[in-house]
């Protein structure tokens, strides 16, 4: 059953984007030259009009998110996005701009993350990030509330245990394209019978002892959070997941209304969560590595850097 103080914060739904220049001969060589100057000015041209054609607007996700305001922070931080602003929604309304825009071919900028099932849909790439304002890659954490290892010392060792791989997790969201999430978690459990049992092996059961897994919209965290109830049931756990803001998840953890999280993103997308609780949870280090957040467009944009972009005039 939900926690009484959680359970005001209201659970957010996570509804959850060559030119080839060949001559010969000296007349040709000529003529090449003026062709890849006017298509370097095409080039230029195109770049500059990025910004005018998606109106310069990056889409977003949900505001409460930490990409979100790692966007925020990079709107700020390079002076090219001068007169630039970040549409807030959902990541199911980020999604649908995205496909919408590539199949039509057309520019688009999104607030991305990997791992994500939308890499293996679509042909994306990542912006440079010369300024590191999204951070390098990252790790996905899992905290707990103080006294979990106590109160409920098995499911604190699985908690504990628990690693995996981004393909590992790029599976079950790909899955639940197809189905719901837990049944998604649910196969891959069935799936890596293996891998879960080194996170199971010689912890007790237990009878029915309620535990509350605190996770944030993103599929990821939607996948790994399953996972882990699904996991903790085969022991006999009464696990829950509620998905909240990343903000409220940390403060239910600290605060003691939640019991764990696998959801935090370190050490920039979540880190100013972390930094304000730290010390009122207990960290139990990573469960995933190589996660990436930053912004991302489509392969056919003939650009690689948030330095590309233009300033709106």
């Amino acid at each position: 059953m939900l926690n009484t103080k959680l359970k005001k914060f209201g659970a957010i739904a996570g509804l959850s984007l060559s030119l080839i220049v060949a001559g010969c001969g000296q007349d040709d060589a000529e003529n090449d030259t003026t062709e890849a100057d006017y298509s370097n000015d095409n080039q230029t041209e195109e770049t500059a009009n990025v910004g005018e054609e998606i109106d310069y607007t990056i889409t977003g996700i949900e505001p409460g998110a930490g990409i979100t305001q790692a966007t925020e922070n990079a709107i700020e931080e390079y002076e090219n996005f001068k007169g630039w602003n970040q549409e807030t929604a959902s990541t199911a309304a980020m999604l649908t701009a995205l496909g919408e825009a590539i199949d039509n071919e057309e520019p688009v900028i999104v607030a991305g993350w990997s791992p994500h099932y939308m890499f293996a849909k679509y042909d994306l790439k990542y912006l440079e990030d010369p300024k590191e304002v999204y951070g390098g890659v990252e790790i996905i954490k899992t905290i707990t509330r103080k006294g979990l290892k106590e109160d409920m010392p098995e499911a604190y060792e699985v908690l504990d245990r628990f690693h995996w791989e981004p393909a590992d997790m790029e599976q079950v969201m790909l899955d639940a394209q197809e189905m719901d999430f837990e049944e998604a978690a649910q196969k891959w459990v069935n799936n890596n019978e293996d891998k879960v049992a080194e996170w199971t092996e010689g912890v007790d059961s237990v009878d029915g002892t309620s535990i509350e897994l605190v996770q944030t919209p993103w599929d990821t965290e939607r996948s790994s959070g399953y996972v882990a109830k699904n996991v903790l049931e085969t022991l006999g756990y009464d696990a829950e997941v509620t998905t909240v803001s990343p903000s409220v998840a940390f403060k239910a953890i600290a605060q003691g209304d939640g019991d764990a999280s696998l959801a935090p993103w370190m050490p920039a997308t979540h880190g100013d969560f972390y930094d304000k609780y730290e010390g009122e949870f207990d960290d139990l280090g990573e469960n995933l590595k190589g996660a990436k957040i930053g912004l991302v467009v489509p392969e056919y944009m003939d650009i690689d850097s948030i330095e590309d972009l233009k300033a709106k005039e």
